[in-house]
């Protein structure tokens, strides 16, 4: 018995030295990690409506969620995945306020990288933003990006605005990667896609390789783990990166060719995974955009890896009551945005333009398909408008894509706020957020060439389907590619057709966006089309110079996309105009595969594609014919040769 208690009483030392020694942290077998996520939330601080006038979102209800699932996991963390700004009206104070780093930080959110649109008031906004947010003394979110980052000193594009993004991200403490211990040990780093960097082509910075960023900063993160803490983290990408809707994409390359995330919290491409996708080791998950819903994933400790053991997407309506606090910080920056921005429009951010009876096109509609979108027509119509108010001369074609649509115009009534919210992206030459209009013109062959884009291009590029005012075309699909489009024609204001002439010059009237992104069409369509934007006597523009084409009021102040919507639908009255309910037969996809629907109005891509076509057949043709007179030829004088030496040998 003696011997027997001082052995028990050796076990209990030797477990009590155990247990004082090991870190407070350190995991049990199948400890269970709960991270709640967002990404792509793009200002949207307050409830938004959708195209059927339903209402989503708000960060204050999204932080009364965010409190009861922390009731449940008070050791949660909470990470976002970029794209936090650009998207509504809070935008405009981003580079002077941090508006939407402020708010996360009150919301207690850990860890955020950048996406794409963080850079849409370039680096100096972004420098300011960082700045801005240090500078308000609130508890801010650790940010971290490891791969989309400014030049060096000695690198090309290397000056004074790079020199100052890296003295904002000293001064912030942007970071590669973050270390966070809660109830375990977490490495968190930020990564950059392809997509995104060509989607911010005023950034200033330099996108380097992902999958070797990637690995480099976890062998790293993970050696100072266990030399400083003893074990090995649980290693979680923010990544805006995205998938592409057919379970793969940029974030699935990521995690088949990186070794060691455990889950990747995937931005970008606003996609929402009703249940994780798994690639080897790693988990990817994403919730949707706007903060439509919090995303909750609970990884537990399996063997040498994790397992997912719970996975949830919580929707964000507006049955869930507001959190006091959140909110009345939201209502402080509602009034800052009224009297630093919209007091300059004389306009207000609640303020109601017209009532709206029908139903447009959802986001995901406008990309989903080709088609005839209304809401794309009204978007052009207003374009074309405005700018025909702002120069008092006619315009001829006003164009938008699908990929600069942010959102759609509700049902019932559309208030300023609403219509921001389809228009929100980027800032002007002027330093006032919002892309304008500019003006400049395409030859009759470039117009068709850019009519080539919306039918060839957005197959596979969706963010690249236009929608025209002042023109009316057909595309049949299953046509050559770049020789789709079988007729256009220009659609004056009283509905009369007038054929495009190929070297007359048309003005065109798009969104500053769209059109820097008609320089990068001959790159797109692989130098098949170019597009050409020209000045009024026909000189070509440069496009580094093409801010010197935006459209400006007798005031002189430009014409932002936003505001000429905004006014277009002020313009109509009480409700918006009947022929917005349904199409009007401007944009026609004919799907046949008819022979001659095919080959009617053949262009050069068609010609030499048949050419080659006809080419390939005869010469096939030549070969089996030769190939047949061979065998007929070789077959004939076998038998001839045998026959004769049959008759020999019998002679003999």
């Amino acid at each position: 018995m003696k011997l027997t208690g001082r052995i028990s009483a050796l076990a209990m030392a030797i477990w009590l030295t155990v247990s004082l020694t090991l870190p407070a942290w350190a995991a049990a077998p199948g400890q269970e990690y709960t991270i709640l996520f967002t990404h792509d939330l793009h200002s949207h601080l307050m409830p938004a409506l959708d195209e059927e006038g339903q209402e989503y979102g708000g960060y204050a209800r999204l932080m009364t969620v965010i409190q009861e699932q922390r009731e449940r996991h008070p050791n949660a963390l909470l990470l976002d995945g970029g794209d936090f700004s650009m998207g509504s009206l809070f935008q405009t104070a981003y580079a002077t306020s941090a508006t939407e780093l402020r708010v996360m930080g009150a919301m207690g959110y850990d860890a955020a990288t950048f996406g794409n649109h963080e850079y849409d008031y370039r680096a100096s906004g972004l420098a300011s933003m960082l700045n801005a947010a240090v500078d308000s003394g609130d508890s801010l979110p650790a940010l971290v990006e490891a791969n989309y980052l400014p030049p060096r000193e000695g690198e090309e594009g290397y000056g004074a605005e790079a020199q100052a993004v890296w003295d904002a991200f000293e001064n912030y403490g942007v970071s590669d990667y973050t270390i966070i211990q809660r109830d375990g040990l977490f490495l968190i780093f930020g990564i950059n896609g392809e997509d995104s960097s060509g989607s911010a082509p005023m950034s200033g910075m330099i996108l380097h390789d992902r999958f070797e960023t990637a690995q480099r900063v976890i062998d790293q993160g993970v050696a100072r783990c266990l030399e400083e803490y003893g074990r090995e983290p649980v290693v979680i990408c923010l990544s805006h990166s995205g998938l592409d809707g057919k379970g793969t994409g940029e974030d699935y390359e990521l995690a088949r060719r990186v070794k060691g995330i455990d889950l990747i919290v995937s931005g970008h491409t606003h996609t929402t995974l009703t249940k994780p996708l798994q690639v080897g080791e790693t988990y990817i998950v994403s919730c949707g955009a706007y903060g439509k819903n919090l995303g909750m994933v609970c990884l537990a400790e399996r063997g040498d890896g994790m397992e997912l053991s719970d996975y949830r997407l919580i929707p964000i309506h507006d049955g869930i009551d507001d959190n006091p606090e959140v909110a009345a910080m939201v209502d402080r920056f509602k009034n800052t945005v009224e009297h630093d921005y919209l007091s300059r429009f004389d306009m207000t951010f609640d303020q109601v333009l017209t009532q709206n009876p029908y139903t447009f096109d959802s986001v995901g509609q406008v990309y989903a398909t080709a088609h005839e979108s209304t809401l794309g027509n009204l978007l052009s119509d207003a374009y074309l408008w405005a700018a025909e108010q702002a120069v008092g001369e006619p315009v001829d074609v006003a164009l938008t894509a699908s990929g600069v649509i942010r959102e759609s115009i509700p049902r019932g009534r559309v208030t300023v706020s609403d219509v921001f919210n389809v228009a929100s992206l980027g800032i002007g030459a002027d330093g006032v957020p919002g892309y304008p209009l500019v003006s400049v013109y395409l030859t009759g062959t470039d117009l068709r060439n850019a009519l080539e884009v919306d039918a060839s291009v957005y197959p596979i590029m969706n963010a690249a389907q236009l929608f025209c005012s002042g023109v009316e075309y057909a595309l049949n699909p299953n046509r050559m590619i770049f020789n789709r489009v079988t007729d256009a024609a220009i659609r004056r204001a009283d509905g009369s057709l007038e054929p495009i002439e190929k070297d007359r010059l048309y003005r065109v009237v798009t969104g500053l966006y769209c059109g820097q992104m008609l320089g990068e069409v001959k790159q797109r369509s692989f130098g098949m089309l170019s597009i050409v934007p020209r000045d009024e006597a026909g000189r070509p523009i440069d496009m580094e110079r093409l801010e010197d084409y935006i459209v400006r009021d007798a005031q002189g102040d430009e014409v932002k996309e936003w505001h000429a919507i905004a006014r277009y639908l002020q313009s109509m009255g009480e409700q918006v105009r009947e022929h917005y309910g349904q199409p009007d037969g401007r944009k026609v996809v004919r799907s046949s595969l008819n022979p001659i629907e095919l080959l009617r109005n053949p262009n050069k891509f068609t010609v030499a594609a048949v050419a080659g076509i006809v080419v390939i057949i005869t010469v096939a043709v030549l070969l089996v014919w030769l190939a047949v007179r061979r065998f007929r030829g070789g077959k004939t004088g076998g038998e001839a040769k045998g026959y004769r030496d049959d008759r020999e040998g019998k002679r003999e």
